[in-house]
């Protein structure tokens, strides 16, 4: 049979073609309404589902959380950071293509594709915008109302990879059981950055990283300054309602370093130890790291020295202890720097401390500065014989900071202990912004110590107080005969630095402890003057061996009816105290929501020099959307 086509129906076909392609054009779904490759169809919202109007402006539907809980389990949706701060943190999210911009978006269900507003969860150790502005989202003239918004989404919790320290929240204590409470001092700031990048990228933190006393004095407050250096500090106190019981008061202890005149500078000998192993080859690490470095070298003058060592595969000089007025030296060695190998530092600590060692400067400054996201390999496997290594050292009169990078690898405990044993200070760095912070805006504090082993002691008065609690501090916690013991460490204060704590107390008759059937041990007979509690203070002077004793009563006249009474400072860190309990999951958090942490914020913001305050309530906002409570569902409580 002759198979080959007609020439008369060849051409009745290319007749035809045209006019099917455009019945097909005019049939078919426009480009706009097609679905984007790898993209799941449209999903028509149930019935009921609840408008949400994102940040953009842009109307949604998002099933009630019944129906979004149905499915079987899903990827964690996280909550991004406020509005400010969620432009600045773009680059933890996958961009949008074009025509997703162009409009394809709004054809794809909240199950489908995140709403404005939400980000899909990055790996806990996914590089972070070491460029972070101020999370200040709403913090204008609408006050802490427009900051917080109900939501509908769900906690975002997911290991961290991160090891921390395990403690038991400090208890309840009876004051006629145990009118004592000592503890060390505790000017370290990790914890706060810390918490404040998980929350930035949609995490909660887990428990044990949040430590309530570092939240508190991440903060610099307007204490009443030391007369002079051979008393350091002196307390400033207040007793006033607590925001968050009714039944109980704050009594709040502040002190703040002396501040050397600008002429009276000590000289600094510094070493840098900087973990180059492939862990660090990332943009929040390595690369952060030398930005960081790169700030504390310019701050730095002829009178100071530098030197680096690096361990990684193997540990080695970098540079030779060098005069701080040679940047351009120093520059050039810290470029060339480069993640890679192992983490095997070898002789690595060694190294750091035999540089510091040999350009020792007398009445000086002589530290070594380890930074690292978590591989503390430098040369002792041994936990606790580097730590004792480390605490020889000091001895020696060479101490040890420790600035911490990136997540997913961090062992925070370790950074914690190292830092303790060495005199030294413990900070995450987790933005260029907070690297400007801890080593140019408080450098002069961390690297010029004023006191060292400074102990504190307060003495609660049964008759007037019937129960108590330290807020924080669990990992400073010291026995009481500890006080007076001068071979006993403790921390460390430098100048300028502030430092804050916080005991709630209750007055006597309005304890939640029965008494005891057959009376209380002791004599709870008033003091003269009614006295609430008496506190003491140890501290040793950066040359000297031997304590020097400051002693205060707390007294019914600093007690305020109404916390309005007291000053700003009192009021932001009994805010920040609040927030930290609520985050942790505290059982003595009481009623408080976020809203009322929110106002509190706002009430006690003052001045906010470097707009840290304003930062912190955008971190409350960020914490309300993950962890929502009844305050912040309720309109009309936040209006």
């Amino acid at each position: 049979m002759d198979m080959r086509l007609p020439i008369g129906t060849a051409a009745v076909a290319l007749l035809l073609l045209p006019l099917g392609y455009q019945l097909y054009n005019s049939t078919a779904m426009s480009p706009a309404d097609r679905p984007l490759l790898n993209e799941s169809p449209t999903v028509v919202p149930e019935p009921d589902a609840e408008a949400v109007v994102p940040a953009d402006g842009v109307a949604r539907t998002q099933a009630p959380a019944a129906l979004n809980d149905i499915a079987a389990p899903k990827p964690a949706v996280t909550v991004a950071a406020p509005a400010e701060a969620a432009k600045d943190e773009a680059v933890r999210a996958e961009p949008l293509g074009q025509d997703m911009i162009a409009g394809q978006a709004e054809s794809v269900a909240p199950a489908q594709a995140p709403l404005a507003g939400t980000v899909m969860a990055p790996p806990p150790a996914a590089p972070q915008n070491f460029e972070r502005q101020s999370n200040a989202a709403g913090a204008g003239s609408d006050g802490f109302a427009s900051m917080l918004a109900p939501s509908p989404l769900p906690s975002a919790t997911q290991p961290s990879g991160d090891a921390f320290t395990a403690f038991e929240e400090s208890r309840l204590t009876v004051a006629a059981d145990q009118p004592v409470s000592t503890f060390s001092v505790d000017v370290d700031t990790a914890s706060y950055s810390y918490v404040r990048s998980m929350l930035d990228d949609g995490y909660v933190p887990e428990p044990d990283a949040v430590r309530l006393e570092e939240l508190i004095n991440y903060f610099p407050y307007d204490y009443a300054p030391a007369d002079s250096a051979a008393v350091p500090f002196k307390p400033s106190m207040a007793v006033y309602p607590t925001p968050w019981n009714p039944r109980t008061q704050l009594l709040h202890i502040g002190i703040k370093g002396y501040v050397p005149p600008a002429s009276a500078d000590t000289p600094s000998n510094l070493v840098f130890l900087i973990d180059t192993s492939g862990s660090m080859d990332e943009p929040n690490k390595l690369p952060l790291l030398k930005r960081a470095f790169a700030l504390l070298v310019d701050q730095l003058s002829a009178k100071d020295s530098i030197a680096i060592v690096a361990y990684a595969g193997s540990a080695g000089v970098v540079l030779e202890p060098t005069r701080a007025d040679d940047k351009s030296k120093i520059l050039a060695a810290l470029d060339a720097l480069a993640a890679g190998g192992s983490t095997a530092g070898a002789e690595g600590i060694a190294l750091a401390y035999q540089l510091a060692e040999q350009a020792r400067i007398s009445n000086g400054t002589n530290r070594v500065i380890l930074a690292t996201d978590g591989d503390f390999n430098v040369g002792i496997d041994d936990p606790e014989d580097l730590e004792n290594f480390i605490k020889a050292k000091r001895e020696g009169g060479v101490t040890l900071s420790v600035l911490g990078f990136g997540r997913g690898n961090l062992d925070d405990a370790t950074m914690q202990a190292l830092a303790q044993n060495g005199n030294g200070n413990a900070s995450y760095i987790d933005s260029f912004r907070e690297a400007q912070k801890v080593l140019v805006e408080e450098g002069g504090s961390t690297l010029q110590m004023i006191a060292k082993d400074v102990k504190v002691q307060v003495e609660f008065n049964p008759a007037m107080v019937s129960e108590y609690r330290l807020i924080g501090y669990e990992t400073r916690a010291l026995n009481r005969e500890d006080f007076n013991n001068d071979q006993v460490d403790a921390g460390d204060i430098g100048a300028g630095h502030t430092v804050t704590a916080i005991y709630e107390i209750t007055p006597a008759g309005a304890g939640s402890v029965d008494p005891l059937r057959y009376g209380e041990r002791g004599d709870a007979t008033p003091t003269a003057g009614g006295e609430i509690a008496f506190l003491k203070m140890r501290y040793k002077l950066p040359d000297s061996d031997v304590s020097q004793l400051i002693e205060q009563a707390v007294t019914p006249d600093m007690v305020h009816a109404d916390i309005g009474q007291v000053s700003d400072d009192m009021r932001f860190g009994a805010a920040v105290a609040a927030f930290g309990q609520k985050l942790k999951g505290s059982i003595y958090g009481g009623d408080m929501g976020w809203g009322d942490i929110m106002a509190l914020a706002q009430a006690g913001r003052g001045s906010d020099e470097g707009g840290y305050r304003a930062e912190f309530m955008g971190l409350v906002k960020t914490a309300s959307l993950l962890e929502p409570d009844a305050a912040t569902k309720d309109d009309a409580a936040i209006q």
